[in-house]
């Protein structure tokens, strides 16, 4: 066996490849993340560009439900507020604004502090009326096609003639 040992400059043409290895696998490391970085803003300006889009189309998106729950509150105080009674006159009108702007008042100090603790649970409310919203609309459905299926069929068993239809025939006779 003979160890053949690499000439000096055999060993030196190694140590260059391997430095532009390893310098080529950190380039390829840079552009890589850069890649990744591009990526990630593109589908950022992407989103941003949608969500501009939408806001543009449809108006600011809803907030959550207790802030949607308040919006309410303010609108309907406000229209009770600016109401004008006329069946009441000009004398008792005075004391009747009055009684509604207290009543508001009243509502709203009742209201701000359960939206203010729970504002999770109004989500939840929501999320749960649209479940029971759809369930009453699979009721209605199911109820519709027994309902058009059941006369398509009696509408057919009559175009027969024969058939007089479930009931027993009695012969009067």
């Amino acid at each position: 066996m003979s160890e053949e040992r690499p000439t000096s400059d055999a060993a030196g043409k190694d140590a260059a490849e391997e430095a532009r290895t390893a310098e080529e696998v950190r380039a390829s490391d840079r552009t890589s993340a850069t890649d990744a970085d591009a990526w990630a803003t593109a589908c950022e300006e992407d989103l941003a560009a949608e969500k501009a889009r939408r806001r543009a189309q449809y108006g600011p998106p809803p907030g959550s439900a207790a802030e949607e729950l308040r919006k309410l509150v303010d609108t309907v105080a406000d229209k009770l507020s600016g109401l004008q009674s006329p069946l009441l006159g000009a004398v008792a009108g005075g004391a009747a604004q009055q009684m509604v702007n207290q009543v508001v008042r009243q509502a709203k100090a009742a209201v701000e502090p359960v939206i203010e603790r729970n504002p999770d649970v109004f989500d939840h409310l929501a999320a749960a009326g649209g479940e029971l919203l759809a369930a009453y609309r699979s009721a209605v459905e199911a109820q519709e096609r027994r309902w058009t299926h059941r006369d398509a069929a009696h509408r057919e068993g009559r175009d027969q003639g024969d058939d007089p239809g479930p009931g027993e025939r009695i012969d009067l006779d």
